[in-house]
């Protein structure tokens, strides 16, 4: 089924051409149902790629998906354009008396920052306050599961020694969750961090479980008991060439970087990337958005959030 997203967003051009059931507003407001509302909370610099990936992921729905775009007021974007910005995205003030059916709220390239010099941390706090009144189901990626499991429960993040960069192998805990419906016993996924939550500190709070770890990548998702909450501490949105290009990037910069872990082929950045985990990312934001959304959120929207 469809997403529903602005006319002229740019990744309605992208996604057609992949032949993903975009739904233009003209056309969504001459259908008699009630779509799922679902706030994206882009914290990526890139925020076009992003939320470009992440549309893509919420495509294969059971209803009719209409997305909001949400920016922070108090970081000022520098990578993308102020017109994209004016036109497609909203703040926290214009939608803080609004409720929704599910939150995704993305990482973004702090993480060696502690939380509270993240300039906007305060801002992100009230918005994660709020969601526990006004949104369904929330889930958190990356440094933004590393900021929610820490807000809501105290979870700490730890630097690693090197950065965690590349497509590892991970395996699924809860074989009977229904997030992990459909996944193989073992399956792929991308990690780009410097930072890292311990499964013992996750293993001893008595709200929370963990879901998929991985041996070498380590606690890759953690979910609240009352499936609230979501926290998937890689980022299975991202494309083929993504880890390339913060590779190319990095280079570029004279850093001294490694070879993104398992992602070319023989180890050789000069062949094209494989990408060996594009069908669990999808089952994992179908399953959330059928299971934790779609199949246990309120008819009424305003009661969304509501205990």
């Amino acid at each position: 089924m469809p997403i529903r997203i602005p006319d002229s967003l740019p990744a309605t051009a992208a996604l057609e051409a992949e032949n993903i059931f975009v739904m233009t507003e003209h056309r969504a407001m001459h259908q008699d149902i009630r779509p799922l509302r679902v706030l994206l909370l882009n914290l990526m610099p890139t925020k076009i790629t992003t939320e470009t990936q992440i549309l893509r992921k919420l495509s294969n729905t059971p209803l009719q998906v209409e997305v909001e775009l949400l920016q922070t007021a108090s970081h000022e974007a520098k990578n993308v354009a102020t017109e994209h910005l004016e036109s497609f995205y909203t703040t926290f003030q214009e939608i803080r008396h609004q409720h929704f059916d599910g939150l995704i709220i993305t990482g973004a390239p702090v993480e060696l920052l502690d939380f509270e010099s993240v300039d906007y941390w305060g801002e992100l706090c009230d918005i994660m306050e709020w969601s526990r009144t006004h949104v369904h189901s929330t889930l958190h990626i990356c440094w933004g599961a590393q900021a929610g499991i820490y807000f809501h429960y105290g979870i700490p993040k730890h630097e690693l020694p090197q950065k965690l960069f590349g497509v590892f192998e991970h395996r699924v805990v809860k074989p009977y969750s229904p997030l992990m419906r459909g996944f193989d016993d073992g399956f792929r996924a991308p990690h780009s961090r410097y930072t890292t939550v311990k499964a013992a500190d996750i293993e001893a709070h008595p709200q929370l479980e963990i879901v998929a770890d991985s041996p070498e990548a380590g606690v890759y998702i953690a979910k609240s008991e009352d499936s609230r909450h979501f926290f998937v501490f890689g980022h299975p949105e991202y494309d083929r060439e993504t880890l390339k290009a913060e590779y190319d990037r990095d280079i570029a910069k004279g850093l001294d970087m490694a070879l993104p872990a398992h992602y070319y082929p023989n180890d050789n950045p000069a062949a094209t990337p494989r990408n060996t985990w594009r069908a669990h990312a999808q089952l994992l934001y179908t399953n959330w958005l059928n299971y934790y959304v779609y199949q246990t959120t309120p008819y009424k929207l305003e009661d969304a959030g509501r205990e």
